[in-house]
């Protein structure tokens, strides 16, 4: 690859070049006080850059170098020249830049006079010095006889005490071999430190406080070292607990002048690498910081140390100093120095190098002087959370921060970058300067804020916790502070909601909704208007506020007892409101979204403020929301409480079972229900499908507990006017008269299929108010049939306080009777409910919209269906089960799926049918049409039959008991063998450790709450799967269920509210071409201006592509690679028993080596991987067998 073509034009600094006119010549001709006119930089990233900005400065032409890997690296475009080193594959990714013989050739071919090795690879290393100079072009570093003297640690730890600069106690000279180690450690004890004799960086070195842990931490060691400068010799020393880590920046010129720019605090570091560093130290003692400066020019000066070095040193607890080695090369942290001193060092060595002495420069001791503070944080793409693995991928956004006294010094940092395994993590650094400690410590905290840093894990919030730890804010860390202290790792990393929610947007864009259920598109697709409430007077009502009048009102200010006794007072009939619930679960597939409640919820405070509830949440909303909607059902429940603070809410509970499908311990119902009591439920409707006392009971003492209204519910099923049913008025008034002897505040009826005829609800209500002329009554039915109003002014004439009714637009049919009609038929009695007929409406022009907008629901219903007399399907059920057999194939067979719905009832003992017990029925209806049998068939081939596991849970009991027993015997053949519970199933069930659970939940999720265990509790399964997808798209609640639903048009602008006052304006621009090798396509999205991308797979797309399997992280016996790298190592066979923190295999990535170990005891099996493989994170290695 030649020099780059689009880059800033060439300067030869010859008369005759065609450039010699250029922009870049004026601004550089007469500047240079040098002879030199053309730099090479042999090193990659923000190194050369840094370099060549000072160079340009100082009139310099500049060459870039770079591996084939780094061909698209930031370097390269920030050269006048650059130029790859060697062919492709021709050497390693790190390996190019340690091919000295290579850079060189490049060098001369190109008319460079003086080359600059940055630091790191080359920069330590004597030889390429000397070959340098050789070739006739200068070196910018010291002399190679002072590398050698200095860069070797041992040698320049000789070169300390011959100058009585104290030293740690270690090896006399440099350790090949482990006796020699061993031999170290038996006479000076642990803990002690090995490290690589050339190099630094961390690279190579190990603490080991085990004499168990001594081999292998040598092994390492040389192996890193090795590998990363090409030179496996290490040296040990005694290991010092707690010291700070201070090093003083020195420079010196070819007449025998040193001079230092005072010193640095190095102490916050990992893995002995540099994490945070600040100048001046903080709280280091004049007297200590005198003589350690002094020692260091003392030690430069005695071997006429020449250009920029580093001498370094540990200070113990005592504030006693120990010598450690001189870096003949600048340093990473080099910036706080040039802060705080005002000198460039680089344009110093450049000049050094160049010939000039320090006084020509004007930099002589007398004249330099600390200003200020500086902190310098290195961002690196690592991931604290998981041990700073680095990460690798594609930068999607990338925003800087800046300002007054913020310094950037980047290198891959820009969207767009590949971050590849290959090289050192670092993005950029960050330095901040200001007057004190604390002001640029604030500002450092204000910087790291600002970047906006999506596609791979940064430890930017790490660093946030660093900074803001008292220990790092009174500057008194020690080198092993941040592996001392594991409270840093309490990380509050970024939401990066953004590009979160541009991921999911993406996938619509190329895939089309995923939500289970949808068919097509939503009809609607405009901007909903928002309906205005007026009094009767004409008078616009003010609904920017909730109302504050209402029922709820009595509620809190008296107490669940005064408030039913103010129900059952009150002369009208009051209304509860099921859109909220019912009604959008009977018709739409419970699939309307909190945004849509929350839009229409104050105006719903003043229309409904005499409403005895709003129907709003538990039943299968609270699943559903998790599931298909990926929502939290409890942030829906505190965000419709705060906005109708007036009307009581009621959620239906399924007694023993909660919310759930089946029964769960006690406890877990009692928790389930403070919970909800705390979150803002105020009326419990606790019902059992089989209406089994013991059940219902379980639900009424947690509700009570709580503080809640008790409304203890049984259900209506089948006709009580028919004498062949067995479920007749006796039956239903002995269940009322146990229901009021368990204590209940309120008698709920629910007629799940809405089969409560008019004249039966006359005699049953009748009945009961003739008996309980005291008792609240609440009636809840159906409109499946098309009498529901008829039945629930029947109700109402009869003595019920409370009917269910749904907002006209999302009534009739499988919802509630309407509003609207049962308003109509009560105006003008005593039984009216109270509510402005006209505000009702108005509210209803809202629904009216959304249901448009949520047409992909809607089950086909075009009218009401008097045949549910006969199947008895519940109203919530019927479109679900439309919906479930079309997806089996069985959509054209709805009418036999309805007939084999009957037989299947009569087959399961005529049961109650309300959820879960109707999923039972309906599940068997579904078994016998696709399998083509019939009533006869199933009693016939019953021990023969694999019936679905909910018919094998009902018989088993697990659901509770019928009334009058089960079918025989059927439930014998059918269970063949497996139990039978003659008793509730709480009962045989362990209590829930629910601080245990929360534990786990918050080990595994970063954090959980009381509602979160609750959420488990109910749903293991859905609440993983929930969290997994807001892990992926974030929270997608703030987006509007247009967007939510399908994608927008090319161009179409929108808007995204994040949180009050942060608004996302987004335009769809382009989907890309489909990839044929990953089978991704890139979507391209305007976010506030910015154009950026997300990459999206296409589930369309048939790509042979092999990959390797990956570890799934919830299963421990599966061992997953920790990072992208290469297995330099195996250390098992498969067949191996291995042991809790056995080494499995070595990986190498970045010029680090990880062992990755064995999470528990097991045989190995499956072994994925061989030496030499690339992995990227988490794919499987092995998997262990217990």
């Amino acid at each position: 690859m030649g020099p780059a073509h689009d880059e800033p034009e060439v300067l030869e600094g010859t008369i005759g070049n065609k450039h010699q006119h250029s922009v870049h010549h004026r601004l550089r001709a007469n500047s240079s006080i040098m002879k030199v006119k053309k730099i090479l930089v042999a090193n990659r990233g923000e190194i050369p850059i840094r370099i060549f900005r000072t160079a340009h400065e100082l009139s310099l032409h500049t060459v870039a170098v770079f591996s084939y890997e780094d061909r698209l690296g930031a370097h390269r475009q920030k050269a006048d020249e650059a130029y790859v080193i060697g062919k492709r594959g021709q050497y390693t990714p790190v390996g190019a830049y340690l091919a000295g013989d290579e850079i060189i050739k490049i060098a001369l071919e190109h008319g460079v006079n003086m080359i600059h090795p940055g630091y790191g690879f080359l920069s330590e290393n004597a030889d390429f010095a000397r070959k340098v100079e050789a070739a006739g072009m200068i070196f910018v570093g010291p002399s190679p006889e002072t590398i050698d003297g200095l860069g070797d640690k041992v040698s320049a730890r000789q070169l300390a005490i011959n100058c009585n600069v104290p030293v740690v106690p270690g090896t006399p000279g440099p350790v090949e071999r482990y006796e020699d180690v061993k031999a170290f450690t038996d006479e000076y004890g642990f803990p002690i430190i090995i490290k690589a004799a050339f190099g630094g960086g961390g690279r190579g070195m190990r603490v080991v406080r085990d004499p168990a842990e001594l081999k292998d931490a040598f092994e390492r060691a040389t192996s890193e070292a090795k590998t990363a400068f090409g030179n496996g010799t290490v040296f040990v020393e005694r290991f010092l607990d707690k010291p700070k880590h201070i090093e003083v920046q020195l420079l010196g010129d070819s007449q025998g002048n040193v001079i230092h720019l005072f010193e640095r605090d190095c102490s916050v570091q990992r893995r002995h690498q540099k994490v945070v560093e600040l100048a001046p130290a903080k709280d280091l003692p004049r007297e200590t910081r005198d003589a350690l400066l002094s020692d260091a020019v003392r030690l430069a000066k005695s071997v006429n140390y020449r250009n920029a070095g580093t001498a370094e040193f540990l200070v113990d607890q005592q504030n006693r100093y120990y010598f450690i080695e001189i870096n003949p090369r600048i340093q990473v942290e080099h910036t706080i120095t040039e802060e705080i001193t005002g000198i460039d060092i680089v344009a110093a060595q450049i000049q050094i190098a160049a010939g000039a002495t320090l006084e020509q420069l004007g930099l002589t001791q007398d004249q330099i002087s600390v200003r200020g503070f500086a902190i310098q944080c290195r961002i690196t793409t690592e991931d604290p959370t998981k041990n700073f693995a680095p990460d690798t991928g594609k930068i999607e956004v990338y925003r800087s921060s800046g300002g007054n006294g913020v310094r950037l010094d980047g290198g891959n940092g820009f969207a767009g970058a590949i971050i590849t395994p290959y090289y050192d993590s670092m993005l950029v650094k960050c330095t901040c300067h200001g007057s004190t400690y604390e002001i640029a410590r604030r500002k450092m905290l204000r910087s790291l804020v600002e970047f906006r840093i999506r596609g791979v894990k940064t430890n930017i919030p790490f660093l946030a916790s660093l900074l803001t730890h008292p220990t790092f804010i009174d500057g008194t860390c020690w080198t092993t502070f941040i592996d001392d202290t594991p409270e840093l790792f309490a990380l509050v990393s970024s939401q990066n909601r953004a590009q979160k929610l541009l991921a999911y947007l993406g996938d619509v864009a190329v895939n089309g909704s995923s939500i289970k259920g949808q068919i097509g598109e939503p009809k609607f697709k405009g901007e909903i208007v928002m309906p205005v409430l007026k009094s009767k007077a004409g008078e616009v009502i003010d609904t920017t506020a909730p109302s504050t009048e209402g029922w709820r009102k009595v509620l809190v200010e008296q107490g669940p007892e005064a408030f039913a006794k103010a129900v059952r007072q009150n002369k009208g009939c009051l209304i509860m409101d099921t859109t909220w619930r019912d009604a959008h679960q009977s018709l739409l597939a419970t699939r309307v979204r909190t945004i849509d409640f929350l839009n229409i919820a104050k105006e719903t405070s003043h229309a409904y403020h005499n409403a005895y509830s709003l129907e709003c949440w538990g039943g299968a909303t609270f699943d559903v929301a998790m599931r298909f909607l990926y929502e939290d059902p409890w942030d829906r429940l505190r965000r419709m409480r705060k906005l109708v603070p007036n009307i009581p809410f009621q959620m239906l509970l399924r007694g023993a079972n909660g919310v759930a499908y089946s029964s769960l311990p006690d406890n877990a119902i009692e928790h389930f229900v403070l919970q909800a009591k705390k979150n803002g439920v105020d009326i419990f409707r606790v019902f059992d499908a089989l209406n089994d006392i013991d059940q219902i009971e379980v639900g009424v003492r947690a509700v009570k507990k709580a503080g809640g209204v008790v409304e203890a519910t049984m259900c209506y099923s089948g006709d009580m006017l028919n004498p062949k049913k067995k479920y007749n008025l006796q039956y239903y008034l002995s269940l009322v008269d146990r229901i009021v002897a368990m204590g209940t505040h309120v008698l709920g009826i629910k007629d799940m299929a809405g089969v409560l005829k008019p004249k039966a609800a006359t005699l049953l209500i009748g009945s009961i108010r003739e008996r309980y002329p005291d008792l609240p009554i609440h009636v809840h039915t159906h409109d499946s049939a098309g009498t529901g109003v008829a039945s629930m002014v029947a109700c109402a004439q009869a003595g019920a306080d409370v009917v269910d009714t749904a907002t006209d637009s999302m009534s009739g049919m499988t919802s509630q009777p309407s509003v609207g009609a049962l308003l109509a038929s009560l105006e003008g009695t005593p039984l009216f409910p109270g509510l402005d007929s006209s505000a009702v409406r108005a509210i209803d022009t809202y629904w009216a919209q959304l249901r448009l907008l949520y047409s992909p629901f809607e089950a086909g219903l075009t009218g009401p269906d008097p045949e549910v007399y006969e199947h008895e399907i519940p109203g919530g059920q019927l479109t679900n089960l439309i919906f479930q057999a079309s997806q089996q194939g069985l959509g054209s067979q709805w009418s036999e799926t309805k007939k084999a719905y009957e037989a299947a009832n009569d087959l399961l003992g005529d049961i109650v049918k309300v959820t879960p017990t109707s999923k039972v029925v309906g599940d068997l209806a579904q078994f016998m049409v696709s399998n083509k049998l019939s009533y006869d068939d199933v009693i016939a081939k019953a021990d023969q039959l694999d019936f679905p596991a909910s018919v094998l849970e009902f018989f088993e009991g697990l659901m509770g008991q019928p009334y009058g027993g089960f079918p025989e015997p059927l439930r014998t053949k059918a269970l063949r063998g497996r139990r039978k519970l003659e008793k509730r199933p709480g009962l045989f069930l362990p209590s829930m450790d629910h601080d245990k659970i929360k534990l786990e939940l918050s080990e595994r999720y970063g954090s959980a709450s009381e509602c979160d265990v609750a959420s488990y509790n109910m749903y293991p399964k859905v609440y993983e799967d929930w969290q997994k997808f807001v892990a992926k798209f974030g929270d997608l609640t703030v987006l509007p269920t247009r967007y939510f639903l399908s994608k927008p048009e090319i161009g179409e602008e929108f808007n995204v509210e994040l949180e009050k006052g942060k608004v996302l304006i987004l335009k769809l621009l382009a989907i890309g071409p489909l990839s044929e090798q990953t089978g991704q396509r890139e979507v391209f999205y305007e976010v506030n201006g910015e154009v950026r991308q997300v990459t999206v797979d296409d589930k369309t797309a048939a790509v042979d592509n092999a990959t390797r399997p990956k570890a799934d992280a919830s299963d421990s016996s599966q061992v997953g690679a920790p990072m992208s790298g290469v297995v330099v190592e195996v250390r098992v066979q498969e067949g191996v028993e291995v042991k809790k923190g056995d080494p499995i295999a070595v990986l190498s990535a970045m010029k680090m080596e990880m062992i990755i170990s064995a999470p528990h005891h097991g045989k190995v099996g499956s072994l994925q991987v061989k030496e030499g493989d690339s992995v990227t994170s988490q794919d499987l290695i092995c998997k262990l067998v217990q």
